[in-house]
C-alpha cells in the first residue's frame, strides 16, 4: 500500500510562488510515474504535471508550461511541484498521485492508482 501526503499549499498573491511536496510511504513509489492534479470548485479534476520514475521525462498541461516544474527525489520518496508566476485561475486543491506506469505518462486521473488527500492553493488577484 502507498500513502501520499501533500504539503506546501497556502494563500499567495498573483505573481507569487509556492512549492508543493508529496511525501510517499512504500518502497515502490520511486519505480512509477507520479503526477499532480488539481480540482477547482465545480470543475473536474485536471492533469497538471507528471514525471517518469527516473525523472528523465516530464509532461505538463499547456496552461502551466514555463511556470510550473515537477521534480522528484526518489531517495526521499518525494515529488515536488514548483509553481511560479501564479495566477488566480491556478486556485484549486492540488493532489499528488502515483500511477502503475514507469515510463508512459498518462494524463487521465483514471490511470493513477494512489492519491493523496490534497492541499489547497489559493491565488489572490
Amino acid at each position: 500500500q502507498v500513502q501520499l501526503v501533500e504539503s506546501g499549499g497556502g494563500l499567495v498573491q498573483a505573481g507569487g510562488s509556492l512549492r508543493l511536496s508529496c511525501a510517499a510511504s512504500g518502497r515502490t513509489f520511486g519505480s512509477y510515474v507520479a503526477g499532480w492534479f488539481r480540482q477547482a470548485p465545480g470543475k473536474e479534476r485536471e492533469f497538471v504535471a507528471a514525471i517518469t520514475w527516473s525523472g528523465a521525462r516530464t509532461s505538463y498541461t499547456d496552461s502551466v508550461k514555463e511556470r510550473f516544474t515537477i521534480s522528484r527525489d526518489n531517495a526521499k520518496n518525494t515529488v515536488y511541484l514548483d509553481m511560479n508566476s501564479l495566477k488566480p485561475e491556478d486556485t484549486a486543491v492540488y493532489y499528488c498521485a502515483r500511477s502503475n506506469y514507469m515510463t508512459t505518462i498518462p494524463v487521465s486521473p483514471d490511470e493513477y492508482v494512489f492519491w493523496g488527500k490534497g492541499t489547497q492553493v489559493t491565488v489572490s488577484s
